[in-house]
Formats: C-alpha cells, sequence, structure tokens
C-alpha cells in the first residue's frame, strides 16, 4: 500500500502514531501520575452518553480541524487512531499532556508543552466521521448513515474546495485559546503519517448561547445571536432535534445518541455592513440592536411578532415556525483572519457550527434564507463541511467504537 506500516513507525519517531502488532497504535506508557489535575470546576469530563462540545455550555475559544485519512490506511489503522485521539482527548480535558513525561533527550518529547500550567479551561473534544469516509478504503459503505452526504449547492454558495469537507474532523473548545490550540495541534501530531490536516479555523467570541446560565453575545455585526437558541436546558427539545435515537429511517443504531455536525464559514462584508444606516441593519435582522428585542418588542426574550417583522428579515427567515418546526442546535464563533489578498478587505465573520438530528433540517432553512434573507447583500459562505457525530465513549471505550469495535481485518 502507498503508506506503509514501515513509514508510519518511522513517523511516531518525530513525535507521529506508531503501528502495534495488533493494528493498534502506541503513543507510549499510559500512567496518570505525571498530569497535573486542573481545579474541579475547569473539567468538563471527556466520557458520557454524548459527546462532550455540543450542548455543553458554549465556551470562547474555537480550534476546529478537518483531517483526511492518507492512502493505504485501513480499518484497523482508522481504528487505531481513533482509540488514540480518544484516550488523548481523555487526559487532556482533564488538563494532563497527553502522555508521560519523556527523560529522553534525543527523543521528542510526546506533549508539545504549550499547556503546561495552565487549567483545563472547560476543553471540550469532539470528533466527527466525514461522508468521504465510507467508502471502499475501511468498508464502511454499508454503515453510511442517509443523512450524512455533502451538502447540495445552496444559493449563494460561493464555497472554497481547500476549506471544505474532510475524512475527519476535531472541534477543540474551551476558555483559553492556548488550551483549544494545543488539543488540536497535538491530536494533529499523534496521527501524523495516518492523517493530514485539511484545512482549520480559529475561531473567538462564541456567537450564540447553549445553557440559560449564559448571557447572549454578539457577532461582528454587533447584534446579539443566538437569542432563540436550544439549550442544554431544553432536553426534549434536544431529543426531537439534536440526538439521534435510532427510531427512524436511515438512523442505524451506531449512531445512537450522536448527531450531525454542518459546519460553515461565512465571511461577512465588513465594510459594506459598517456602512449601513442603523434602521437598515435592524431590518436586515429583525431585532434592535442595542437591546437584542425582537422588532416590535422592548426586551431581548420578548415573544417574536413575526407580523412586525420585514418579510426579508433575518429572524423571521430562520425562525422554526417560518421552517415546519426545523430546529438546530448553534454552536458559532467569530473569526477573523487578517486581510483578503484582491482588495484588501477584511476576512472575518461567522464560523457557524450546527448540531441536527437531520442534516435536511440544516439544507431546508438555507435554502429559505438563500433565497429571500435581506443579510445575503452582507454576508457569502466561503466553506462547509458535515459530519457525522457518534455518541460518547464510555470510561475505557472510545469514540466511533459503536461503529469500528466489532470489525476485524
Amino acid at each position: 500500500m502507498a503508506l506503509t506500516r514501515r513509514a508510519l513507525l518511522a513517523s511516531a519517531g518525530a513525535g507521529g502514531l506508531a503501528v502495534a502488532a495488533g493494528g493498534g497504535y502506541a503513543l507510549g506508557r499510559d500512567d496518570d501520575d505525571d498530569g497535573t489535575p486542573a481545579a474541579a470546576e475547569q473539567v468538563v469530563p471527556f466520557h458520557g452518553r454524548h459527546q462532550a462540545g455540543i450542548a455543553t455550555p458554549a465556551q470562547d475559544r474555537l480550534h476546529f480541524a478537518a483531517f483526511d485519512v492518507e492512502e493505504g490506511l485501513r480499518a484497523d489503522d482508522l481504528r487505531g487512531l481513533l482509540q488514540e485521539w480518544s484516550k488523548a482527548a481523555e487526559r487532556l480535558t482533564a488538563g494532563r499532556p497527553v502522555g508521560p513525561a519523556n527523560d529522553v533527550p534525543l527523543a521528542p518529547p510526546q506533549d508539545t508543552g504549550e499547556a503546561m500550567g495552565l487549567t483545563a479551561a472547560r476543553l471540550t473534544v469532539t470528533f466527527g466521521l466525514g461522508p468521504s469516509l465510507f467508502d471502499d478504503r475501511f468498508g464502511l459503505a454499508a454503515s453510511k448513515p442517509a443523512p450524512l452526504r455533502n451538502l447540495p449547492p445552496l444559493p449563494g454558495d460561493e464555497l472554497d474546495p481547500e476549506r471544505s469537507g474532510g475524512d475527519l474532523c476535531v472541534q477543540a473548545c474551551a476558555d483559553d485559546p492556548q488550551v483549544a490550540f494545543h488539543a488540536v495541534r497535538n491530536l494533529a501530531r499523534i496521527g501524523r503519517g495516518a492523517v493530514t490536516v485539511r484545512w482549520s479555523q480559529l475561531g473567538f467570541g462564541r456567537t450564540s448561547s447553549t445553557s440559560r446560565a449564559q448571557a447572549t453575545p454578539r457577532n461582528l455585526m454587533g447584534f446579539k445571536d443566538g437569542t432563540r437558541n436550544l439549550k442544554a436546558e431544553d432536553t426534549d427539545a434536544l431529543a426531537r432535534h439534536v440526538w439521534v435515537r435510532g427510531d427512524r429511517a436511515g438512523e442505524p443504531a451506531w449512531l445512537r445518541d450522536g448527531t450531525y455536525l454542518v459546519a460553515r464559514r461565512i465571511r461577512m462584508l465588513i465594510e459594506v455592513w459598517d456602512r449601513a444606516s442603523l434602521g437598515d441593519q435592524e431590518d436586515t435582522i429583525g431585532r434592535q440592536k442595542s437591546s437584542g428585542a425582537p422588532i416590535g418588542g422592548r426586551e431581548e426574550f420578548d415573544p417574536v411578532r413575526f407580523d412586525r417583522l420585514p418579510v426579508d428579515s433575518h429572524v423571521r427567515l430562520a425562525a422554526p415556525e417560518s421552517n415546519g418546526g426545523a430546529s438546530l442546535l448553534r454552536r458559532g464563533y467569530s473569526f477573523t483572519d487578517g486581510l483578503d489578498d484582491r482588495l484588501g478587505q477584511l476576512d472575518a465573520g461567522l464560523f457557524f457550527l450546527s448540531f441536527q438530528r437531520d442534516t435536511e433540517a440544516f439544507v431546508s432553512v438555507q435554502r429559505r434564507l438563500g433565497a429571500s434573507d435581506k443579510l445575503n447583500e452582507y454576508i457569502k459562505h466561503v466553506g462547509s463541511g458535515v459530519w457525522a457525530v457518534p455518541p460518547g465513549a464510555q470510561r475505557g471505550g472510545w469514540v466511533g467504537e459503536t461503529l469500528l469495535g466489532a470489525r476485524r481485518r
């Protein structure tokens, strides 16, 4: 095969993965005596029924990365990668280094070290499996869920293929940007020789609240974002709209208690928006800028009177009431990546993340927005991806075990 086991073993000497005789990956000794535990209130448990980082109260920082699996790997290699990633994520989210201390001066340390002395900062690490993973390479075609498919062309798309797709994804969220960066950096390092980073995105300033304990944040347009978002406390709504339950056609047993993730890199035309009048901005969104109240209301959480909103306002068109009840759990972040090369304007906007039980929920909402939303004058969608997010791992288990755990060479 193109990527030999010898090559994988060699990459481990540079900090990558080593393939053990049984098909797994060896990171080194797995004792916890060397790690310094973070303060208990800074730790979000890695294990659970659902993966953390979905209904978890949203943290302030994001590092998202999409990966492609190297040519020539087999199902055993993929299994070993997810096992080692899960093991590393368990340690990272507890505020520990990914591996024990290495006292061999001629060998690279197992952890890159930039998070030493920092707390866990409520780090969560969430793994996803892309549509392209379910092909003949790993014998997974028969297990591919019906909703796991590349999104169809949507109105207003200007997608960059180099910022779209990926066999796997990792979402690291934390209240410290260095902790989130450290997590993805070390997972990529562990995966060297097995996966390559296809694209990545840093995010700051959450743009949605996922708990009633959180205040509603503002996006880069200056408006409160996510007032009517699903919340962690809405357990019945999450069961209906977010978690796969396995009781519908196309919902395989291996994905029960998982969900689907859609990522969209949405460029805001900041310079154009900043020249718009306040009245035009409020009519575009459908809310008052200062208070966050819906137009016609006085307080942020006043009921939305759709008859008072412009017919092409974002709030009116995105509401579940306008989309057959479709609801998404949104968990986006602002981003800024300097200036674009062409016009010297800000490359900034919203890195939109949503979790839903069926990707069609996102598609139906986005088609409506893409066709009529006044906000389209000020944004464009430039990156995209979709992934199945497996259920959480039980203690001693690993993410993806429900799909790959029973498979053999």
